[in-house]
Parts: C-alpha cells; sequence; structure tokens
C-alpha cells in the first residue's frame, strides 16, 4: 500500500470533526422561525436575536475548519495519478471554492440580513415596506449564494469520498458515507435554489446531517489508530 501519512490522515480527520462540531453547535444557536420562508415571522426572529453575528462568525468557522479538513484528506490520501488523483483533486478545488463562497454567504447573511431586518423592524410604518423589500432581496441572495455552495460542498465531498473508497487506507464506507452527505447538499442546493429554505429541505438535511456526523466520527477515529508506515526498502 506503500507509506501511510498518518500524521496528516489525523490531522485530516480532527479539522473535519472539529468543524462539525462547532458547525452543529453555532447551528443549534440560530434564530429560527416556524417556517424559514414566512419571511416577516423570520426578519422579527433575526431582528430579535442578539447572538446572530457571534452565531454566524461560529458557522463561518466551523465550515473553514471542514473546508481545510477536506484539503488536508486530499494531501493525506498521497495519490498522483489516474483517476483518484484527478477524484481527490478536483475534490479538494472544489472545497476551496465552496469556503470562499460561504464567506460570501456569511457576510450577507450574517451581516448584511442582519442590518436590513433591524432597519425594518426599527422603520416607522410608511418607510416599513421599503424597508421588508430590501431585506427580502438580500435574502434571495442568500438563497442563490447557499444554493451554489451547497452544490460546491457537495461536489467534494462526492469526489474526495470517492477517492477514499478508491484508496482503501480506511474502511470504504468512509467514502461511501462521504459521498452520500455529497449527494445530500446537492439535493440541498437545489430545493433551496427553486424554493428557499422550504419544508421539502428536511430530509435532504438530515440525511446530510447524520452521514457526517457518522463519517468525520469514525474517520477521526481510524485517523488517530493509524500506523505510520514508510515505503518498502526505506532504512531511515
Amino acid at each position: 500500500m506503500g507509506e501511510t501519512k498518518a500524521g496528516v490522515w489525523r490531522l485530516a480527520g480532527s479539522l473535519l470533526l472539529a468543524g462539525v462540531l462547532v458547525s452543529i453547535l453555532a447551528g443549534l444557536l440560530h434564530a429560527e422561525s416556524h417556517d424559514a420562508n414566512d419571511h416577516p415571522a423570520s426578519f422579527t426572529a433575526y431582528a430579535n436575536s442578539d447572538a446572530w453575528t457571534a452565531v454566524h462568525l461560529g458557522q463561518f468557522f466551523g465550515m473553514a475548519l471542514v473546508c481545510a479538513g477536506l484539503v488536508s484528506l486530499w494531501s493525506a490520501l498521497d495519490v498522483r495519478r489516474g483517476g483518484r488523483a484527478w477524484s481527490a483533486g478536483i475534490g479538494a478545488l472544489a472545497a476551496a471554492l465552496a469556503l470562499s463562497l460561504y464567506g460570501g454567504l456569511q457576510a450577507v447573511d450574517g451581516v448584511a440580513l442582519k442590518q436590513a431586518v433591524d432597519s425594518w423592524a426599527a422603520a416607522a410604518e410608511p418607510d416599513k415596506a421599503a424597508r421588508f423589500a430590501t431585506a427580502e432581496g438580500i435574502r434571495w441572495l442568500e438563497w442563490g449564494m447557499r444554493s451554489y455552495q451547497s452544490f460546491l460542498l457537495g461536489i467534494a465531498l462526492i469526489l474526495l469520498g470517492a477517492a477514499v473508497a478508491m484508496v482503501q487506507r480506511v474502511s470504504r464506507v468512509i467514502g461511501w458515507l462521504m459521498a452520500l452527505s455529497g449527494l445530500a447538499y446537492l439535493a440541498q442546493g437545489w430545493i433551496i435554489g427553486e424554493m428557499g429554505f422550504a419544508a421539502a429541505n428536511s430530509l435532504p438535511t438530515l440525511i446530510g446531517i447524520i452521514a457526517t456526523v457518522i463519517w468525520t466520527i469514525w474517520l477521526a477515529v481510524s485517523a488517530w489508530r493509524m500506523k505510520e508506515t514508510r515505503p518498502a526498502g526505506h532504512l531511515g
């Protein structure tokens, strides 16, 4: 099997698991309404949130850890030729692009939308309609950015998952679960682009969360149990 970069595998597994845990914690603190597509109710909840900026900064930090973990995983796989190399390399590139787009998304959602809904909530009645229209326009921009970020992250997970399954330095099932979570992100991207934060998104979101939690824990445990090996004939 050649050289195993156990240290890089541990770094990748730790970053990915930490990123998922941070993202879940930040998500639990996110202000919500019963129906995210009910904009008056959602905007009211957002305007009343004192933790909005911190929550979205936490979500960005979590995604940064996840994407750094995916790029580290590409390095850990250490494949240089054939389909596995292309799959891993394009997956790492997609992860980097997904993080860039997520930074823009959180600037729109975590900063611009918050300022817009605060302005709407505080506006006198004659100005409320215009303020609401501004906030809604920002919300639609959020839909578009989140949709394409979900596509990119889904592609990264599918391609890197395929490479993990082919290289077989950890259980193949980890790679297939990565691919499953990637498919869930692709579904989320399509639904958000078509319908926003609709109830139809609940199932792929749930599948993505469960699959991601399982494979990140499994990968981290496998990486920390991995032993460093050297190519045959290496004398030190």
